[in-house]
């Protein structure tokens, strides 16, 4: 148990780190750590990776809060766009955890590990804007409603708050990227919390033995060690990333996505 509490706040530190870094709540690296380390703890395989996918969101309800806090105190957090995306990715968020509920832990495995490489070359070799702001305004208005959704149906499929996603939009929208960073970590709270929702009447629909502690989908345990670790470090992430320039935050976040998808791939 002592291990377990260990390892759940070393992730968690990772984690809270990468929220503040990147705007993410760091569900890549939950998820890829859970991967490995649920089936020591008698899960049942076939719910591994829902397991995974829901424990990450659940976690990250109280990294973005911390996350957040911390871009909104340095004014880099845009909230009319977080107003406009918000609705589509709660919507989003809820309808891809209870796709997700339906599909078998394998599939849920390859897709995570597909994700994190397509990102991470889209990341590496896509063009972006400079990291200045050329936007008059707020991106807003009723098509980031539908951009929400895409997003959030995503990111509850892979266990994350979307700033893989929401920060390369803001950023071709105008947006400098320390500020879609922080706008990224607020959104990620309305994903998060829709799809740990999602996830929780998943797993009772689900049925099957899941061990104590469990919440649906969702493994209470966990959540809690990796939120509490995740909240204490988010901040000097956020000091990191306005330290860093746009290119610099870029190249970071490739290399992680292509370690985490090895990762996902691997526990397999």
């Amino acid at each position: 148990m002592i291990l377990d509490i260990a390892l759940y706040l070393a992730v968690g530190a990772a984690a809270g780190l990468l929220a503040g870094l990147l705007g993410v709540g760091g569900g890549l690296i939950i998820v890829a750590a859970l991967a490995w380390l649920l089936p020591l703890r008698g899960f049942p395989p076939e719910h591994v990776m829902h397991v995974a996918l829901a424990t990450s969101l659940a976690s990250i309800i109280l990294t973005s809060i911390s996350s957040t806090r911390a871009h909104w105190r340095r004014g880099s957090v845009l909230w009319p766009s977080v107003k406009a995306l918000a609705p589509g990715m709660v919507l989003g968020g809820l309808g891809g955890a209870q796709l997700a509920s339906h599909l078998p832990s394998d599939a849920l495995r390859w897709f995570v590990a597909g994700y994190c490489l397509v990102a991470a070359l889209q990341l590496r070799f896509g063009q972006v804007k400079a990291g200045v702001e050329t936007a008059a305004e707020p991106p807003a208005g009723a098509r980031l409603f539908a951009f929400g959704l895409g997003i959030g149906v995503l990111s509850a499929l892979v266990g994350i708050g979307g700033g893989s996603m929401t920060v390369p939009l803001l950023v071709w929208l105008g947006v400098a990227p320390v500020r879609a960073v922080g706008t990224s970590a607020a959104c990620g709270f309305a994903i998060a919390v829709a799809s740990a929702a999602g996830f929780v009447y998943g797993g009772h629909a689900a049925g099957g033995a899941l061990p104590a502690g469990s919440l649906g989908f969702v493994y209470l345990p966990a959540a809690a060690g990796i939120a509490l670790a995740s909240i204490l470090v988010a901040p000097q992430g956020v000091r990191l990333a306005h330290a860093l320039s746009g290119p610099a935050l870029k190249q970071v976040f490739a290399g992680f996505l292509l370690l985490m998808g090895l990762f996902v791939a691997l526990s397999g």
